[in-house]
């Protein structure tokens, strides 16, 4: 408290004088600041329009980076006339190092999106296409790699030593290692699905356990979103380890159907609704004619089995079942137009007196 008395009771006219214009500088840089920066942007994206430039990965961190040089320009201004020592200036120097670090590092792993101009323009200019999948993973790579080194230069700055740090974490080696096998294994899970890419975001896949279309895969899980529409995270480990179908890369359906007839069905009637249940499933545009089965499968207890098989197009589940109802649809009005009776499990109970 009587420091701050005495810093007070030190300043003259001049200082009050400087302390205004030191605040005069970094409200002007702070005004400026949107406009510096749009035109710095506008430099590198000419035709870009007004909005695109204020959503460039940029565009913030130069923003951040012209309010903060106001302020460290201001502490500067004020150091002769406030006599702040050089140990607080080095402080502040600091500061405005490390966050200058943080903020451009922001910007560079922003740019590194698959909304980012950059990487859509790598797209387009790409030979062959890239799976966004692969492509997000390998992003992501980058961007931890980013904020890696943004880590090292912060820490650099700081005055800790690097090797110093690394050696301390090779004495607790084991001990990590042993607490981190469970995201070692997930990570290299992430890297199988990877390279093999059973699957990618958007696809609809089923597991042991799990079902649902996958939303994101990230370095060590998952995300899947289940038929009830809750969000289940599965490890990558276990889904590496896992029998994964992806329904969303059938190029076509299975329709299949055992009927069973009345065994007192004339044979003449079964074969003409043979042949009509054909003709129909050939009529339709979704089904593939070569290949439609319609055979008379074989007798048993209960009556005489029809077997119906075909394909589809539908790939998609939905309209799958909408075009599976109608081909049922079509195949209960041919039976009862033919007055054909399908048979049922019975049983036969003897009961002695």
């Amino acid at each position: 408290m009587q420091q701050i008395t005495d810093f007070i009771n030190r300043i003259d006219s001049q200082d009050i004088i400087d302390i205004i214009i030191a605040i005069a500088i970094m409200i002007l840089f702070i005004m400026l600041s949107n406009s510096i920066s749009y035109m710095i942007v506008k430099l590198f994206k000419f035709k870009a329009k007004k909005r695109e430039i204020r959503e460039s990965a940029f565009y913030d961190p130069i923003r951040i980076f012209i309010n903060i040089l106001g302020v460290y320009i201001a502490i500067i201004f004020l150091k002769v006339p406030l006599e702040i020592s050089d140990e607080i200036m080095l402080i502040f120097t600091k500061l405005f190092k490390i966050i200058s670090i943080l903020a451009f590092a922001k910007g560079l792993a922003k740019s590194f999106t698959l909304d980012s101009t950059l990487v859509k323009r790598y797209k387009q200019k790409a030979k062959k296409e890239i799976e966004d999948t692969s492509l997000n993973f390998i992003l992501k790579i980058l961007r931890v790699l980013i904020y890696l080194a943004a880590i090292i230069l912060v820490i650099t700055e700081l005055g800790f030593n690097i090797n110093g740090i690394i050696t301390g974490l090779g004495i607790g080696g084991v001990i990590i290692t042993l607490a981190a096998q469970d995201t070692a294994k997930n990570l290299f899970g992430g890297a199988t699905i990877f390279f093999d890419k059973p699957f990618a975001v958007g696809d609809w896949i089923q597991m042991d356990t799990y079902e649902g279309t996958v939303e994101d895969i990230t370095f060590r899980t998952t995300r899947i979103r289940t038929s009830e529409n809750s969000i289940v995270n599965v490890p990558n480990s276990v889904i590496s380890e896992s029998s994964v179908i992806n329904w969303s890369r059938l190029e076509k359906r299975r329709y299949k159907l055992n009927i069973c007839i009345e065994t007192n069905t004339p044979l003449e009637k079964l074969k003409k609704v043979e042949e009509r249940i054909r003709t129909m499933l050939v009529n339709k545009d979704d089904v593939i004619d070569d290949s439609i089965v319609v055979r008379f499968d074989g007798i048993t207890q209960n009556g005489l089995n029809l077997y119906i098989c075909s394909y589809t197009n539908s790939v998609d589940y939905m309209s799958y079942l909408e075009e599976k109802e109608r081909i049922n649809y079509k195949i209960m009005q041919i039976l009862n137009e033919e007055n054909v009776k399908m048979a049922y499990d019975t049983k036969t109970v003897i009961i002695n007196n």
